[in-house]
């Protein structure tokens, strides 16, 4: 909703573009193409944007094979260095994807682009600095022109996001709750992934400084405590195995729908964990990441492991990643009332994670969704919605453990 009361903008004759995606010629963003060239359907009208003129039409060549329809589909200029380029983009346009990362270093004048013209922006982000600071910078004129801006819409964050909303509205209303997600895949990290996390272990005390900003203007949800459970599991809860905590942007990203949505409870928690099967597994993971966020604090030793990680726009083969799996399982309680929950699919890096930012997109541009403007999660602005799509999709939401009533 705007900040006058109106509802969000359905539909703009004067805007030629109801999706628009801008990095199609990086890995994931081609995969991202590919899949709205087979999905999108010939009632969405869109297009592809970059800077670079002679890789766009290359991409738009693949994509011709996939649907003959597609060889005059439009190519638009955009440049993250040219803010009337993106301007021209985010005015033309219903929703805006963009899978140009790192975000922190490449993101920000997107957001303000579409923040302006109130269009709705989708991404990949899993930084809470870019996130935090694009709260304090955008929220309030995207709530005034009606832009929704949702960050982490891939495998950051819509698993635990959609997945903690789905196990929520399976627990008794009104009482607190308490929810806890346990991961496990086999895939491989994305370089545009790598090299957004070493940005973000290399400088900790911005991303602090960034999420006590947005903390002072953020309003919180008036009699209901939100939290992010820091308690440790050493033992999964959900079967066999050994966990960890993840402390990635994504619980952020749950707390914030939880302090959205009353459906939460008046006492809501949620604490994720990476799951494994051996103890030492375990221990190499929690060895191997503090090696890591230590050589990210020097410049000549975080350069050695930008130079190590997969470049940004790379990635797996076909094959590979038709190998890849990701499931996580969720145990809720609240009431005297248990369940559990599981979303899975394949490859989480890469073909799901297109899959669901393409999907997320084609729900803004078509679907019948709650009024929201500002910067929301994927839960507030699509919730069962984005469900539905997914599932229809190939990602399974199911209940292996119903509550006992």
């Amino acid at each position: 909703m705007t900040a006058d009361g109106s509802p969000h903008r359905p539909y703009d004759p004067d805007r030629p573009y109801d999706i628009v995606l801008f990095g199609a010629t990086g890995f994931t963003g081609g995969l991202t193409a590919e899949y709205l060239a087979a999905n999108a359907g010939p009632a969405t009208r869109w297009a592809l944007a970059g800077r670079n003129p002679g890789k766009l039409e290359a991409v738009r060549a693949r994509l011709a094979a996939i649907d003959p329809a597609l060889k005059d589909l439009p190519l638009l200029h955009a440049d993250s260095t040219d803010s009337a380029s993106l301007d021209a983009v985010a005015r033309a346009a219903r929703v805006v994807i963009s899978t140009v990362g790192p975000y922190e270093k490449h993101g920000g004048p997107l957001v303000a682009a579409c923040a302006r013209a109130g269009t709705d922006y989708l991404d990949l982000t899993g930084e809470p600095t870019f996130v935090d600071r694009m709260y304090v910078l955008h929220h309030e004129e995207a709530r005034r022109t009606g832009a929704r801006i949702v960050h982490a819409c891939g495998f950051d964050s819509i698993p635990y996001d959609l997945g903690v909303y789905y196990t929520v509205q399976r627990l008794p209303e009104g009482v607190p709750l308490h929810v806890e997600g346990f991961v496990r895949a086999s895939a491989q990290v994305s370089g545009g992934t790598l090299h957004s996390a070493i940005g973000i272990f290399s400088d900790v005390p911005g991303m602090l400084r960034a999420e006590r900003e947005r903390r002072r203007i953020e309003p919180r949800p008036e009699g209901r405590r939100i939290r992010v459970s820091a308690r440790p599991v050493p033992r999964t809860r959900v079967g066999d195995g050994w966990t960890l905590p993840m402390s990635t942007l994504d619980p952020r990203i749950v707390a914030r729908s939880a302090a959205a949505l009353d459906r939460y409870g008046p006492d809501f928690s949620y604490g994720q964990y990476v799951a494994v099967k051996h103890l030492a597994t375990a221990a190499g993971l929690a060895g191997g990441l503090g090696a890591v966020i230590g050589l990210a604090q020097l410049p000549p030793t975080r350069s050695l492991l930008l130079r190590l990680a997969t470049a940004p726009g790379e990635g797996p083969s076909a094959e590979r990643r038709a190998r890849n799996w990701f499931s996580v399982k969720f145990a809720g309680e609240g009431g005297g009332e248990r369940v559990v929950t599981e979303v899975a699919g394949g490859d989480p890096g890469y073909g799901e994670t297109a899959k669901m930012l393409a999907e997320s997109a084609l729900c803004l541009a078509h679907d019948d969704l709650p009024a929201t403007s500002g910067q929301v999660t994927t839960a507030v602005a699509m919730g069962d919605a984005l469900i539905g799509r997914l599932d229809r999709a190939g990602l399974t939401f199911r209940v292996l453990e119903p509550p006992a009533r």
